[in-house]
Formats: structure tokens, sequence, C-alpha cells
């Protein structure tokens, strides 16, 4: 549906500010209106001095295949596939406002359906399976460089049979320093990398420059992780076109799947992230499930036009 009848024409429009675990989101409801320029609109409305400020504008669409479609844009104006903590924040304003009445509901993503649903007062979220083939992550890795033993470590029958080996380990020089990357798609690529001490590691750093490696055609999120016991990660996370954000839902269920196959923790760990804890497990069916909590901190209105300014 036209947000206008004619160019230009400017009309105001409702948001919610919402955050999982201080990843903060501004969300509009665009089922019957339609901005065009949605990357200057998250531009704008993400920037924390000119706009509202969020790390990610979340838009909910009618679907023709699921019941809501979620698009996200970063504050850089890019579209992304996924983000864990946003579709639990799109599921509460969904209940919240009455929308749909069932429990689990289906949202199209670019990553495919996603399901959360209604867990004791928290969202859990189906994320899917993990994708560790190079190749879908995508990751420019070739065969004969992978670090040879760690292949299928601690893998399900159905990920140990992948055509094309994990990325696990993989060595990658970021000028001074050597990190051995781990790579996992949710439906969105990540590094993870364990560290010493995530405190007092420089993100802000090493983040960007992992980002935008050559290793990485579509950029890649990336998790600076510690084990400290086989049942907890703690995690700090560089987002692509974001920055250092204080959680990342797919960021957690990556870092989860990457500390198992290294044979580090459990099928169920507790992530501890800047903003707080999301409990994920990479169950026997080989989904992994996400689960924490959703707030929405206040409404409001903006005015925007037919080009989404």
């Amino acid at each position: 549906m036209s947000l206008l009848p004619s160019d230009l024409t400017v009309m105001k429009t409702e948001f919610a500010k919402m955050h999982g675990l201080g990843n903060d989101f501004i969300l509009i409801d665009c089922r019957e209106i339609e901005p065009r320029d949605l990357s200057f609109l998250a531009e704008r409305l993400c920037h924390r001095r000119f706009g509202i400020g969020a790390d990610q504008l979340l838009l909910i669409y009618p679907s023709t295949v699921a019941d809501f479609r979620m698009r996200i844009f970063n504050p850089d104006g890019s579209e992304v596939e996924m983000c864990g903590n946003g579709i639990r924040c799109l599921a509460k304003y969904v209940w919240d406002r009455g929308l749909s009445d069932k429990s689990v509901i289906d949202v199209e993503t670019l990553a495919g359906i996603i399901r959360p649903k209604k867990s004791d007062g928290l969202v859990t979220v189906d994320m899917g399976e993990p994708v560790l083939e190079p190749d879908k992550i995508p990751v420019k890795v070739s065969q004969s460089s992978k670090v040879k033993g760690q292949e299928g470590k601690n893998l399900s029958p159905n990920l140990a049979a992948l055509s094309l080996k994990p990325v696990i380990d993989y060595p990658l020089k970021i000028e001074d320093r050597e990190f051995k990357i781990t790579c996992v798609s949710m439906g969105n690529p990540h590094a993870v990398i364990v560290v010493d001490d995530t405190a007092n590691f420089p993100v802000a750093y090493y983040g960007p420059r992992i980002e935008n490696n050559a290793l990485f055609p579509q950029r890649t999120n990336v998790e600076f992780i510690e084990v400290p016991n086989a049942s907890e990660i703690v995690m700090r996370v560089w987002e692509r076109g974001a920055g250092e954000t204080m959680a990342c839902g797919t960021g957690a269920a990556a870092a989860a799947v990457a500390a198992h196959i290294k044979g580090l923790t459990g099928r169920k760990a507790a992530v501890h992230l800047a903003g707080g804890d999301l409990t994920i497990e990479w169950s026997g069916d080989d989904h992994v499930y996400m689960t924490g909590p959703a707030v929405e901190v206040f409404t409001g209105e903006i005015e925007i036009d037919s080009a989404g300014r």
C-alpha cells in the first residue's frame, strides 16, 4: 500500500522504542503505510543526536506466507537478514497490541520463517538450524586451509555430514594480531573469537577491521567471547553496520554453537552480555532456541513523507 496519495505529502506515523537487553530498536507498523526510502529513514531515526536513537529500525508488514513480515535496517542504512533481540521485541509489540492471539507466531524474514513464542514473561525464539558451510555463511576460505583435526567435532549427524567442512579456529591476521575464528550463520554471518579478557578487549578497534575483512563478502558480525565453564559464555559483540551493541541475539546463538563445536560448552548455555543474559540451547533437533526479555520503553509520533524523510 502506498504511504501517500501524492508525492511528498507529510503525515504523522506512530513508533515504539523497544529494547532486548539494551539492544534498542525503533519499531514502525507498516501494515497500512509504506515509506519508500527506508535506508535514509533508518539513518535519520537511528541517529543518537539528530534522531530518536537506536541500534536498528524494525518494520512490521503483512505477509503472504506467515503471520507478519519483518524488515531490519542498520543505522548506516544497510538492510540485514535477522535480529534475535529485534524479533523478540516485534513479538511483544504484536501480543501487547492484540495483533495476534497466537502464543507462537510465524514471522517472515530474509533469513526465513522465524517463530517466537510466549515463555513465562519472556520470549523464546526458534532461530532455526545453524549454517556452518562456508559458502553459505558466507566466508571465503579454501578447504585445504581449514584447521585439521577440528572439523566435525561435537557436530550432530546432520551437520557432521556437510559437504563443505566447518570453519573452526581458522587463523585470521589483523595487523599485529592473529585471531582464530569460528564461523556460523544464524540467518546472518558471524565470526566467533575466544579471547582471554572480554572486559578489556579493544572491540572498537578490531571489530570493524574483522567485519570488513575481504574474507567476508557480505561483511560479518563479530563475537568476542570468554568461556568460564561449560554452561556460561561472556560475550561482547561488534554488529555489522551498527558497531558495538549491548546485546545481539543471533550473535549469542552463534557464540553458543561455536563454543559447543569447539568442546567448550554443552548444548545449553547462559550467554552474559553487557545488557543482560540470554539462554541459548542447541537442541537435539538441530534448531537453536533463544530465550530472553523484550521491553517497550516509550511510544511517540514522527513526521515522514513519501520518500521516508
